[in-house]
């Protein structure tokens, strides 16, 4: 079983030794038990309240480096071509604590038939796809999550 308590950024002198896989509510919790690319147990302990980000490089306690990726999962995808139409989605979904992946007159939320409704009212075409899931890390976040 290999432990995870460093974390070394996105960017790491070492070749990755292993991959894993998590979702976007994998890579929020600080806390995990996972199984890697090799089939390897790996337990995490990490701090919580701090995101791992898609690419970033964990160190196991024995000098393992493995590297974070991005999960392919359900997501919503909406789009406009008016940036004030736009603008307004963001604010309403941000209102209701949405996390939200911002991309150029598009975002994408976790799919939920409630907030569908509402960007579908608001002038957006709404979609379903599977995708990785970065959504931003927030104002009181330093820095933001989006590649």
């Amino acid at each position: 079983m290999l432990e995870v308590y460093e974390r070394l950024g996105t960017h790491c002198h070492h070749k990755a030794d292993s991959q894993v896989v998590l979702t976007h509510e994998q890579r929020d919790r600080g806390r995990l038990k996972l199984v890697n690319d090799q089939g390897q147990e790996v337990r995490v302990f990490l701090e919580r309240g701090k995101p791992l980000l898609v690419g970033e490089y964990l160190k196991t306690t024995c000098g393992h480096y493995i590297q974070v990726a991005g999960a392919i999962e359900p997501v919503a995808l909406a789009s406009c071509d008016a940036w004030h139409t736009f603008a307004r989605a963001c604010y309403h979904l941000g209102n209701r604590h949405t996390k939200i992946e911002v991309g150029e007159r598009w975002l994408r939320i976790k799919p939920d038939h409630v907030l569908e409704e509402m960007l579908v009212q608001l002038g957006l075409v709404v979609s379903h796809e599977d995708a990785v899931f970065v959504p931003e890390s927030g104002a009181y976040n330093h820095g933001h999550a989006h590649h």
